[in-house]
């Protein structure tokens, strides 16, 4: 008898569990039959489609105008680092041009010879 019981009240308690998850899960007829209506091409767009379409837009603005400012940064960044080695690589070339036309006199001799 006691076995009759147990089955009993466990097919009890999950009927009653199955009733409340079942209306948690399943949405009314009236409002099932207006989610899956689709709007005509020519009638206007609800409010709610016109913000999310303009809230969609907005955050594609958004993400496009922060690609194009991390690649300027990152091009930026390259050419600075380029113009810097330039100019190591010609403040170099100077100073061993500098060092190999040197006379001993300060400034260079060509620009302290007297002109006759």
């Amino acid at each position: 008898m006691s076995w009759r019981r147990v089955i009993l009240l466990s097919s009890l308690l999950a009927l009653v569990l199955l009733c409340s998850v079942k209306q948690k899960i399943f949405m009314q007829e009236s409002d099932a039959s207006n989610f899956l209506k689709r709007r005509g091409k020519r009638s206007p767009k609800s409010r709610d489609e016109v913000n999310a379409e303009n809230r969609q837009k907005l955050r594609d603005d958004e993400l496009r105008r922060e690609y194009y400012e991390e690649q300027r940064n990152e091009f930026e960044n390259f050419v600075e680092e380029q113009r810097d080695e330039q100019e190591e690589r010609t403040r170099e070339a100077v100073e061993q041009w500098r060092q190999w036309h040197y006379d001993g006199l300060y400034p260079s001799y060509l620009y302290n010879r007297q002109n006759i």
